[in-house]
């Protein structure tokens, strides 16, 4: 008994590999001619990301590192006070469908569900 249990597991484990290094059939992952880069090509980027001393593709990227905001903080804090309520309302159990139904339309044009599209 215990021997056909293991030739079953090991036969379906062998057809299970058989098909895990297929070739991608949809072609999703395979590189298009049009991006493909030559050599000196991809030397140079190399060589000016180790001048620059920034590799996009580290993990330890951080293309925020050196962002410095406009904002004063003061700016900011008014900024989230006024727009608290409104925050609020929109997370909310009616995900803010009240809330909207009681402030007019910016545009003047209201749109309501099942509306049709070129309706107005």
């Amino acid at each position: 008994m215990n021997r056909s249990a293991l030739l079953v597991a090991a036969l379906s484990f062998a057809a299970f590999a058989a098909h895990a290094d297929d070739a991608d059939a949809s072609g999703q992952f395979a590189a298009s001619a049009a991006v493909k880069a030559t050599r000196t090509e991809v030397q140079s980027q190399l060589a000016s990301y180790k001048q620059a001393a920034v590799n996009p593709w580290s993990t330890s990227y951080n293309p925020l590192k050196s962002f410095q905001g406009t904002r004063s903080r003061a700016e900011v804090r008014a900024e989230y006070i006024a727009s608290r309520d409104a925050v609020a309302a929109m997370t909310r159990e009616d995900s803010g469908s009240a809330f909207l139904a009681t402030r007019p339309a910016t545009n003047g044009v209201r749109y309501l569900a099942g509306t049709p599209v070129n309706a107005q």
